[in-house]
């Protein structure tokens, strides 16, 4: 039997793969082995490979990445053992700056790097390049991965270095849909944001820029035109949709936002399509067309439309039709032996609410990594059990006269409850048969923030018209936490 672990170990990593059921509730359990079976294997391999840290091999360069790093160190598992493969030039950082603090005017003190590099965003040690090379991890830089051969557990990059690993794990994220080039999406001052040399391009812009459009009313486009504020820029939010964030906000909450918007000055056109963008006599951006033949004039224009998971040469190790990405279990185990995916192109069954689902935010990309480098080091087999969270900082530059925070845990599902507002702060609470399912609070202190996640986990019912009567947020979350407590 001896013989037979060590074999398996060989080709597949310190978690040896277990056939698992398609059941989001039925997890199968890992083996592990010891980790000098690696030292033997990796010693006696030829010397052809471009990576000489291969044991274990993380495929992406952003949040998950760095988090996975941290926790191979964690574990003593990373010097001489981990390499990380890039298409940045740079060691993974916290990529919600991109679109927040790094697009402050240069005298509104932006986020800069080292400052942003994983793990601050979590209160972790900034990994800078050197932290990196002082824990023995291998980085290749602006080189993705072309293809796969998973029989040879071989990587090939674009510039052709043949790669070997034992165990891989997949942190591609996504990269920003595009406009196609028909309709001007790749005409100059057409701007998408997906990481520093991005959000880069979009400042040199800014810097001469008079007119401003934003296509998209999610993340991208509230934050974004938050930041155009602080620039002082005239600013148009162009979506097609009713209102902003329709996948979160209910049209109430989303109308005070918007109201909040306009006394910044920010114009709104909603329920828009675009037919093309237009181009100067200069051959830049000089205005967005919609289809009732207007035009918005425009000097830069950012499109914030969404994501799409980076799949990329990955597609064999198997994908979720439904909800996109490369589907795995509970700990992040694709279908294939000693291959895992975490963060935004995971497939993962949410526990919670026993549905399949992908997050495509920072909070799970760094929680998921961490899960699924502790399930491949160790006994560890504990099923993910995430809690939705969403939230934005916007209005933070020097001298807003308002900065606006909102968090979101659990499920937007069911009727909605709406407390308070902008003055001094306002709750959404949504209610699915008699059971809180998820609360959304802005503006709201430390400790109220804090409770959030413990109402949308445990989901008490709760009285709805009582609820419904409460004179402010503090009486409503008060009413809520009884409700779990009783």
């Amino acid at each position: 039997m001896s013989s037979i672990s060590n074999a398996l170990s060989f080709k597949h990593g310190l978690s040896l793969w277990c056939p698992h059921s398609t059941s989001v509730n039925q997890i199968s359990q890992p083996c592990s082995v010891s980790s000098k079976i690696f030292r033997r294997r990796f010693s006696v391999l030829a010397s052809s490979f471009a990576n000489e840290n291969r044991e274990f091999v993380i495929v992406g360069g952003g949040n998950a990445s760095g988090y996975a790093a941290r926790t191979f160190v964690e574990h003593g598992m990373a010097d001489g053992k981990l390499c990380i493969v890039s298409k940045e030039a740079y060691v993974p950082y916290e990529r919600p700056a991109l679109t927040k603090a790094y697009l402050f005017p240069l005298d509104k003190k932006p986020a800069r790097l080292p400052g942003f590099h994983t793990c601050v965003g979590a209160g972790g040690e900034r990994q800078t390049p050197d932290w990196y090379k002082e824990k023995g991890i291998e980085m290749l830089h602006e080189d993705p991965v072309a293809d796969i051969d998973t029989e040879k557990q071989t990587l090939t990059t674009n510039s052709g270095k043949l790669l070997k690993y034992g165990s891989l794990i997949i942190a591609t994220g996504c990269t920003a849909s595009r406009f196609p080039d028909k309709i001007g999406g790749n005409l100059p001052g057409v701007h998408y944001v997906r990481d520093v040399a991005d959000a880069n391009s979009l400042i040199s812009s800014l810097e001469k820029s008079k007119k401003v459009v934003v296509v998209g009313g999610g993340y991208i486009g509230m934050e974004v035109a938050a930041a155009t504020v602080a620039w002082k820029l005239d600013t148009t939010i162009i979506f097609p949709e009713d209102h902003l964030m329709t996948r979160l906000f209910t049209p109430s909450l989303a109308q005070k936002y918007e109201d909040l918007y306009k006394d910044y000055g920010v114009n709104f056109v909603k329920g828009a399509s675009i037919k093309s963008l237009e181009a100067g006599s200069d051959g830049r951006v000089s205005g967005v067309k919609l289809e009732n033949g207007s035009i918005i004039e425009a000097d830069t224009v950012v499109i914030g439309i969404g994501g799409k998971p980076a799949v990329g040469p990955f597609e064999s190790v198997g994908l979720n039709k439904t909800v996109g990405g490369i589907q795995v279990d509970g700990l992040f185990r694709t279908s294939i032996p000693g291959i895992f995916a975490i963060g935004d192109v995971a497939a993962f069954p949410l526990k919670i609410y026993d549905r399949i689902t992908r997050v495509e935010h920072v909070d799970h990309a760094r929680r998921s990594a961490q899960h699924c480098v502790k399930s491949l080091l160790t006994a560890h087999t504990d099923t993910y059990d995430y809690l939705p969270l969403f939230y934005s900082r916007v209005f933070e530059h020097e001298g807003s006269p308002r900065k606006v925070w909102w968090q979101f845990f659990g499920d937007n599902v069911g009727e909605t409850v709406e407390v308070g507002n902008f003055d001094p702060k306002i709750a959404t609470f949504w209610i699915d048969s008699g059971k809180l399912k998820g609360v959304l609070l802005e503006s709201g202190s430390p400790e109220e923030f804090q409770l959030l996640p413990k109402l949308a986990r445990s989901q008490p019912s709760v009285d709805v018209a009582k609820l419904q009567k409460a004179s402010s947020v503090d009486e409503a979350l008060e009413i809520a936490q009884a409700s779990s407590q009783g």
